[in-house]
């Protein structure tokens, strides 16, 4: 589906709100068990640690490897040093399907997130039925809509899911923080005309709190970007370079990169 330029979140949101209609009530189950993420990258704060996403195609990139089988993908990742794995599972502009989340969580131990634009609860008992152990909440999803972004937060913490909470600039990560959020996300690429910017990042970081785990999301290719951000960000959330790497335990090596933090 063609998305015009500046147009892109709103009219992804219009057709996730089609999907989200014909989607059936879940009775939510139990959350997958593994290790609490956020406990993680704190106990592995030495490395930049690497969120690894399986995604087939992208909006901006178009096709980026179709022919990709996702479960083995997923099982490189995480022998490779993974410490999540990142699944798309919206179908119409990113190739994905919640069946790729069920099945890669089947098959790997270590922690998996539901990669989408989720805006409702029935989306959330899905992920968990799925497998998924963290969610995505996308702040700019819910302008002017704070309390619901708050109704599906909590609600997810009720479940036992953690959740990434992604912003895009200095009003978005305040609400992050107003909302008690752990685990956040920086998303380098701006989500009305796609384009990206590790300077999203890198302007960031001095309103960064001391106990949180942030993530730096997109634009990522090679150790240099990752430097630029591994002394203020825990993680980074890697997807096309790792999609289309020859060599992945080489590509987690670059990107692991050592980080200066206050016990070194």
């Amino acid at each position: 589906m063609n998305i015009k330029k500046g147009k892109f979140l709103e009219t992804i949101l219009a057709e996730k709100r089609l999907e989200i209609a014909k989607m059936p009530e879940e009775q939510v189950g139990k959350v997958r068990q593994t290790y609490n993420f956020y406990d993680y990258l704190k106990e592995h704060s030495d490395q930049l640690q690497v969120i690894a996403e399986v995604k087939k195609a992208s909006p901006s990139l178009g096709d980026i490897n179709l022919e990709v089988d996702i479960v083995d993908q997923a099982k490189n990742y995480e022998q490779a040093g993974a410490a999540m794995i990142s699944v798309l599972t919206d179908p119409v502009f990113f190739k994905g399907n919640i069946e790729y989340l069920r099945e890669i969580s089947e098959n790997v131990q270590i922690p998996t997130l539901n990669k989408d634009f989720i805006i409702d609860k029935k989306q959330i008992n899905r992920a968990v039925n799925a497998g998924a152990t963290v969610i995505l909440l996308i702040v700019a999803v819910f302008e002017n809509q704070y309390p619901k972004l708050q109704n599906l937060y909590n609600y997810a913490l009720s479940l036992g899911l953690e959740v990434l909470v992604e912003t895009h600039n200095k009003a978005e990560l305040e609400i992050a923080h107003q909302l008690g959020a752990k685990i956040i996300g920086v998303n380098n690429r701006n989500l009305k005309t796609f384009e990206v910017s590790l300077q999203n990042s890198v302007d960031l970081t001095p309103y960064f709190k001391e106990d949180n785990i942030y993530i730096s999301e997109s634009g990522i290719f090679s150790a240099n970007e990752a430097q630029k951000v591994s002394d203020a960000f825990n993680g980074i959330l890697v997807g096309t370079a790792l999609m289309q790497s020859e060599n992945l335990k080489k590509s987690f090596k670059d990107l692991k990169v050592k980080r200066k933090t206050n016990e070194n």
